[in-house]
């Protein structure tokens, strides 16, 4: 249902199927499918893929890479965003 609904354009869906890939909800996990699906969405605005994109940056040791996601959707209204940041800035990673 995810796949129908991101094919007509859903960013909702994208997220969706990004998070389902990514950690393999009942499907195969597929890291890379699901970063690419979040990626699809955050550059049409969907604010949580542009969060979930700054957060596995940053676990991945990717730290000014991660700034730069988590600060346009910290941008957009994203408390989360804002706190990883902060998380970040403390630990001397930002």
């Amino acid at each position: 249902l995810y796949t129908e609904a991101a094919e007509l354009g859903s960013l909702e869906a994208h997220y969706a199927l990004g998070q389902t890939y990514y950690k393999g909800e009942g499907v195969q996990e597929d890291k890379p499918r699901g970063i690419r699906l979040w990626q699809q969405a955050a550059m049409k605005g969907h604010v949580a893929s542009r969060h979930m994109i700054g957060f596995v940056e940053a676990m991945n040791g990717n730290h000014q890479l991660a700034v730069q996601h988590l600060m346009i959707s910290a941008k957009m209204g994203d408390q989360g965003s804002l706190n990883v940041i902060k998380d970040m800035f403390k630990a001397g990673h930002a």
